[in-house]
């Protein structure tokens, strides 16, 4: 079945967030003002503006842009860890995809947070807490789900961590004692923990050396595989978009610029930003 005809697992629309008050000059359409991100007017940022977004069953979507260009801001959205200004957000499999997610309540959200995805920072310590056990990091995931039999969830914790090829025999030590690439690894562990259908990456290879960067890239991409997670996965490093990425979004300053399949993005950009980023960066 074709992406197509294929119902969407997620579908954004309209999603807006702004830091700052927004004036009559900034809140105009796009269109009809010279694209940027913050108001030379009343300073207000448009992190994200107007974007609209589908993510299908099993598919990984990739998402590049210069700093700035309000990807992280999406997904941090996206995750509910920022309150999104405007829009609306739906899932297929909570409640039926009828639902408006951005307007549910906040032990909804937590509902959705700890069920339906799961989340992977570039920062592990946003992710992590450095001095639980990693399998304790696990534990913790399980717990805001409702699992609370101790037998299961160290059963759980120990496969997730052979999974991500972490010794069982070090699932006891905080992930504080383990290198940048064994944290990623314990982060989406713990990510992967209550079987989410959606799993959010964010630059999750950013600062790890190039054979590490590599086994975590092998990972994501036999998870997906195995486990059929839909992904958004964030990144500045087309290397890792071509590497992992159905289908690629660009962004730039807050919006959504150019979209297609991934080879079609970076082999034959249509838009003057979009080839002017794939010839800076391959």
């Amino acid at each position: 079945m074709s992406a197509s005809t294929e119902r969407k697992l997620l579908e954004v629309r309209g999603l807006t967030k702004r830091f700052g008050p927004g004036c009559q000059y900034c809140e105009q359409p796009l269109q009809s003002q010279e694209l940027s991100a913050r108001c030379r007017y009343c300073g207000t940022v448009w992190a994200c503006r107007s974007i609209d977004l589908d993510l299908y069953p099993g598919e990984i979507l990739g998402v590049v842009g210069e700093s700035g260009s309000g990807k992280s801001t999406m997904v941090k959205c996206i995750y509910f860890d920022e309150e999104a200004s405007s829009g609306s957000m739906t899932i297929s499999t909570y409640k039926d995809g009828q639902s408006n997610v951005f307007a549910e309540s906040s032990q909804q959200k937590r509902y959705i947070r700890n069920h339906l995805m799961g989340m992977v920072y570039q920062n592990p310590y946003l992710g992590l807490r450095m001095n639980y056990s990693s399998s304790g990091n696990i534990a913790e995931k399980l717990f805001a789900a409702g699992h609370f039999h101790v037998g299961n969830i160290r059963e759980r914790a120990s496969e997730l961590l052979t999974r991500v090829e972490i010794p069982v025999m070090r699932m006891d030590e905080p992930p504080k004692q383990f290198s940048g690439g064994m944290q990623q690894r314990v982060q989406i562990s713990k990510a992967l923990a209550n079987r989410p259908p959606i799993l959010l990456l964010d630059e999750v290879t950013t600062g790890l050396d190039l054979s590490v960067q590599a086994k975590v890239l092998d990972l994501i991409r036999s998870i997906q595989r195995e486990l059929q997670v839909a992904m958004i996965v964030v990144s500045h490093d087309l290397g890792v978009i071509r590497m992992l990425a159905d289908r690629t979004v660009v962004m730039r300053n807050g919006t959504i610029i150019e979209q297609g399949l991934t080879d079609q993005i970076l082999e034959d950009p249509q838009n003057a930003y979009s080839q002017l980023l794939v010839h800076s960066l391959l």
